[in-house]
């Protein structure tokens, strides 16, 4: 992404087809900066920051590496554990989901708003001790609320929650290099991120339960933590922490979380719903169907975070329009590629992915598959309204993300799991259609000197919303 600096938004996927480390926004190289280093944030004598195309594949490789590592902890999960335990492993972790959003809307998406080089240090310290304190006194209270509670889901949460300052934290530190100009920092903390958890949970005997699995995974974080931790302390030293900041009215994290909430957190959470009170497979089921997606995740993730600033370069509204309708086009033709080719996998190299998971998970292939091409659909409209009309998108997220749950819901009544899954890609599909009507009306009421070359209109260049 380019300056301004655009903040992660919320994808138009369903339940479940978020990743769990959502895409750090892709910081370009100020090329007001000058000589000094991050970007003309830290002292002068550093090495320069990062040039736009170093920092861009830097981003890219950042998001990669982050995807890779959700994808790659799902998988060897799944492989160690038997169909009930993964289901358990899979709710767990989709709190966690859930409770990563919140900070990354809360937190992370304002901090990499920020502007000038005293700023943008105060407020990268103020948002790692915000992190850190808030997720602690979060974490505290699930673990001595459920610690003591039977049941393996009510005690891998509690153990969930001994772990989370320092999964929440490591991954804070993501959106701090993104404001400082240096991804190439991100890069190198999420690789270890990579090369300790999934090692570590390999490690783990056959069989193992989920409480053991979240506790490891968990505590995997801790090197990426201090890595990030010594990269980060050099470039705030002498900068002052406001806590306070982020519990003042009008804070902009409060906006951006009720945008998360509404878009994603709703229908996740229906899906932990669903597991708690109904059927604990159809988590395990749908999260593995999910995971076996994450290439498309990791496609949907970089048309968000690139794909703003580049429509901005597009001159006139048809023309966006028509750029980001051969996208969405691109982008579901390879779903229904990838479905094909999950649906052409022998029983036996499905089961070497995801263990005793696969066969409940290959089941739904065909509504996984055709809920990624509404998500494709999704995701492309999402991205013309956050440039062509910004403010547009908030109602449809709200009406429609209820809309997805109450079909998840309904589908679950009337066919169980399989149902289920055809609900969430009916709800894709009706937000998709929502979105493109709404492009419709936006392209027809556009100015037409908004199309005349050199013409830039407020919401073009407000970025994405």
């Amino acid at each position: 992404m380019t300056g301004p600096a655009p903040r992660h938004a919320p994808s138009a996927a369903a339940p479940g087809a978020d990743p769990a480390h959502p895409a750090a926004p892709v910081q370009h190289a100020d090329p007001a900066a000058g000589s000094g280093s991050a970007a003309g944030f830290a002292s002068d004598g550093d090495v320069a920051g990062l040039r736009t195309r170093s920092a861009i594949v830097s981003s890219v490789a950042d998001q990669a590496v982050a995807a890779l590592t959700n994808i790659a902890v799902l998988v060897v999960a799944a492989r160690l554990s038997s169909a009930a335990a993964f289901s358990v492993f899979s709710m767990v972790y989709m709190v966690f989901t859930v409770l990563l959003g919140m900070n990354v809307s809360y937190v992370g998406q304002a901090l990499v708003l920020e502007r000038g080089s005293d700023r943008v240090r105060a407020a990268c310290r103020s948002a790692v001790a915000f992190t850190a304190l808030a997720s602690s006194v979060i974490g505290a209270a699930m673990a001595a609320g459920l610690f003591l509670a039977t049941g393996p889901t009510a005690r891998a949460v509690a153990v969930l929650g001994l772990v989370l300052p320092v999964v929440l934290t490591q991954d804070g530190m993501r959106y701090c290099f993104s404001a400082l100009r240096l991804p190439h920092h991100a890069l190198a903390a999420d690789t270890v991120r990579l090369l300790v958890a999934v090692p570590a949970l390999a490690a783990q005997p056959q069989g193992a339960g989920a409480v053991r699995l979240v506790a490891v995974w968990g505590l995997s974080a801790v090197p990426a933590l201090l890595t990030g931790a010594v990269l980060l302390r050099p470039r705030l030293a002498g900068a002052r922490a406001d806590v306070g900041t982020y519990l003042r009215r009008g804070h902009l994290g409060q906006r951006f979380v009720v945008e998360f909430g509404v878009g994603n957190a709703t229908s996740q959470l229906a899906v932990i719903g669903l597991g708690l009170f109904a059927a604990p497979l159809a988590v395990g089921a749908l999260r593995g169907a999910t995971t076996l997606y994450g290439p498309m995740n990791v496609l949907y993730n970089s048309a968000t975070a690139f794909g703003p600033p580049l429509l901005n370069r597009v001159r006139g509204t048809d023309d966006k329009v028509r750029a980001t309708a051969v996208l969405a086009l691109a982008l579901a033709w390879t779903a229904a590629a990838w479905t094909a080719v999950l649906m052409l996998l022998p029983d036996r190299v499905g089961r070497q992915l995801l263990g005793d998971t696969w066969t409940a998970s290959a089941a739904l292939l065909p509504a996984s598959g055709s809920q990624y091409a509404g998500i494709a659909l999704g995701t492309s409209a999402l991205l013309t309204l956050r440039v062509l009309r910004p403010r547009a998108t908030l109602p449809i997220q709200v009406v429609f993300s209820l809309a997805s749950v109450v079909c998840m819901l309904g589908g679950y009544a009337l066919d169980g799991v399989p149902g289920a899954a055809w609900g969430l890609c009916a709800g894709s599909a009706l937000k998709a259609a929502a979105l493109w009507r709404r492009i419709a009306v936006v392209r027809r009421a556009a100015d037409p000197a908004a199309d005349r070359p050199g013409h830039v209109t407020a919401a073009a260049s407000a970025g994405p919303h």
